[in-house]
């Protein structure tokens, strides 16, 4: 079963998450913007979701996680039932 360890900003409007992936772009830290923004408790901890296994996450935000996002990357915002996520993947066994 593929694994994953990823983090995500949680936030309720496309237009914050494309202002916070442009934050990022200029160099601010995602963790820190997580700690700020994000609406998910994981946001305490700077987005991490730590590992799980495919199927573990919605269908929207699994796609993304098990794509080939390159490691290190900010996705685009991904719409869910949740929000809006900007996901950085961090490592991915396959």
């Amino acid at each position: 079963m593929p694994t994953a360890v990823a983090s995500h900003i949680l936030v309720s409007t496309e237009e914050q998450a494309l202002e916070l992936k442009q934050q990022i772009a200029d160099g601010a830290d995602f963790g820190e913007l997580a700690k700020q923004h994000s609406s998910c408790p994981s946001g305490k901890d700077g987005g991490s979701l730590g590992q799980f296994s495919q199927g573990q996450m919605v269908p929207e935000f699994d796609a993304v996680i098990f794509s080939d996002l390159p490691l290190g990357e900010v996705s685009e915002p991904v719409k869910t039932q949740f929000g809006y996520h900007l996901i950085e993947v961090q490592q991915r066994v396959m």
